[in-house]
């Protein structure tokens, strides 16, 4: 489906999928829990699944004879930390936006993780007081003026990738390559796990899983804490990019299968459960997962599956989609371990 458009490589290749097998014997065995490991795809600055995205818009900023990429999200935004990697990697500047989405007091939550990264890499890291919010935010229009007025030539790349016009490709990309896996591990997974918030990735997935008659089993764990506006937005995603790669089928509301039970108590901070989960699977499997995305994607794979959520001998593929650094922000709550 994605054979026409232009796409930049910046990961390795094909990523791994293992079986998580002592996590799935701690739920009871009944059902088998494997990981795509979207967190090791790239040697740029600790990868993750911004990466899919950017390669698909990166030619796009390349052709408009762009000279500084502009981006925004958190303080300990995954995204901003990509987009600053891909920057320093094709040799442009990087203009980031940080704001305060979270309302986290860890005394260098600023100043290590994530937003340390990007500013060794030489982006231009702008501090902004706004809360949470997936949609256009006035910062990031104020920093692309902010570039022309300087004379720079700014590309503008919104949070998450997520509603540039081929923000969802990179994920359909994802689902064409576990077919492929799928035909050497002799099985096909029935479910999909993902964590949602910008939409993007879930979207992404849903067209991709759509073509074989999956999108209603790429169920979405929101970590947004806004789950009516993310669940628009990746229904609004999923149409764009079904008609981008002519996908030849529409895309209905009820493709988008949200699950709104794990984002509390806010966006990007941490519930005693997701901390468990955080543990529970780096004691069990040696696995990283952050408190900001996939410590609230495996809280809510480990509850459905003790709520029988999913049937006996189900396969389910859970997506890391990367994040680790951002556990820096919080190492007073894991001050113990």
């Amino acid at each position: 489906m994605l054979e026409k458009f232009a796409r930049y490589p910046l990961t390795f290749g094909p990523t791994h999928i293992e079986k998580l097998a002592r996590l799935s014997a701690h739920l009871g065995g009944g059902v088998e829990v494997y990981a795509k490991r979207e967190d090791c795809n790239s040697g740029l600055a600790f990868g993750g699944n911004k990466l899919r995205k950017l390669e698909y818009i990166i030619p796009d900023a390349i052709a408009s004879n762009a000279d500084t990429l502009v981006s925004i999200g958190g303080v300990q935004s995954n995204h901003t930390r990509m987009v600053a990697a891909v920057a320093a990697k094709i040799g442009m500047k990087c203009h980031l936006v940080q704001e305060s989405w979270v309302p986290h007091e860890d005394a260098v939550y600023d100043r290590v993780g994530n937003i340390l990264l990007s500013r060794v890499m030489g982006a231009d890291v702008r501090m902004v007081d706004e809360g949470f919010d997936i949609g256009i935010r006035e910062s990031w229009r104020q920093a692309l003026e902010e570039v022309k007025a300087k004379g720079g030539k700014p590309y503008a790349i919104p949070a998450g990738a997520s509603v540039h016009k081929f923000g969802g490709l990179g994920y359909v990309g994802f689902a064409e390559e576990v077919r492929a896996q799928e035909k050497e591990l002799g099985f096909t997974f029935d479910y999909i796990v993902v964590c949602t918030v910008t939409g993007s990735t879930h979207a992404g997935m849903l067209v991709g899983f759509a073509a074989d008659g999956r999108a209603r089993r790429v169920i979405g764990i929101d970590a947004s804490f806004t789950p009516a506006q993310t669940k628009a937005q990746v229904l609004e995603i999923a149409r764009n990019t079904a008609d981008l790669v002519e996908l030849g089928q529409k895309i209905a509301e009820d493709d988008v299968v949200l699950i709104e039970d794990y984002a509390y108590p806010a966006y990007g901070v941490p519930s005693e459960e997701t901390k468990a989960a955080i543990r529970l699977t780096a004691k069990l499997e040696g696995m990283i997962t952050d408190p900001v995305y996939e410590g609230k994607s495996m809280q809510g794979l480990i509850d459905l599956v003790q709520k029988g959520y999913f049937p006996e001998g189900a396969k389910i593929l859970y997506a890391h989609l990367g994040g680790a650094p951002a556990l820096n922000g919080y190492a007073y709550a894991f001050r113990n371990g």
